[in-house]
């Protein structure tokens, strides 16, 4: 039995003895993964300045494709615009059928007319305000649509033409006070977008005998994209 054990002891000894250097060799076969170096930090660098000016939003409009677009919400207001016409003739021929009214006229009468007036009248200011915010929320929705395609093709000209800075001028608070014309790229990217739009110049349209009194478009604002070229 004695003989038994000693076996039995020797064999634990010796399977110690090789399991102690497998261990320690596959934990030397796999080394801590080496840290990456950090990235090196961006140094400003000064460049030359070569600055553009443009009016964004007076070019979006200006394109052969947003002229287009200023027709079509025209076209589309134009019934509503000659409603609103014809009221406003209505209401101006009571004014001046009052006006000259001859003194005999009795007080009922009179009275029976201005209500009239002011019934027409308020008639004509609620048809007016309805239809220039449509005729306006129609015509800010085309400048939202064409000024993203527009903004596209300025961004691509500034940067071919190795442009390093591009101000917007449109509003009437820009902070630029003078500049050479040669600066100024409105009418160069209008062009450009024309060439890549392939929409040709809408024929020029007949001048109106009159304006219409109530739907003149609104300057389209919140929605221009920011002008600022990418680096």
């Amino acid at each position: 039995m004695n003989r038994t054990l000693a076996l039995v002891s020797a064999l634990g000894a010796g399977l110690m003895t090789v399991a102690v250097p497998f261990q320690m060799s596959a934990q030397t076969a796999a080394p801590a993964p080496t840290p990456a170096p950090a990235a090196a930090p961006v140094v400003p660098q000064a460049i030359p300045a070569k600055i553009a000016l443009i009016a964004f939003e007076q070019s979006v409009f200006a394109t052969n494709e947003g002229q287009r677009a200023v027709e079509e919400v025209k076209k589309k207001y134009e019934p509503k615009k000659n409603q609103i016409d014809a009221l406003a003739a209505e209401v101006d021929s009571l004014k001046k059928q009052l006006q000259s009214a001859p003194a005999t006229l009795t007080d009922e009468e009179r009275a029976s007319r201005l209500k009239n007036i002011d019934v027409k009248e308020k008639q004509l200011n609620r048809d007016a305000e309805d239809a220039t915010a449509a005729y306006n929320a129609d015509l800010q929705e085309a400048y939202g649509k064409l000024a993203q395609k527009v903004n596209q093709t300025m961004r691509k000209y500034v940067q071919d033409n190795g442009f390093t800075l591009l101000l917007d001028v449109s509003g009437q608070q820009s902070p630029v006070l003078w500049a050479l014309p040669q600066t100024d790229v409105t009418e160069a990217v209008i062009t450009a977008y024309n060439t890549a739009s392939g929409v040709s110049a809408p024929p020029p349209s007949a001048p109106s005998a009159s304006r219409p009194r109530s739907t003149t478009p609104a300057k389209p604002a919140g929605t221009k994209p920011s002008t600022a070229p990418n680096q």
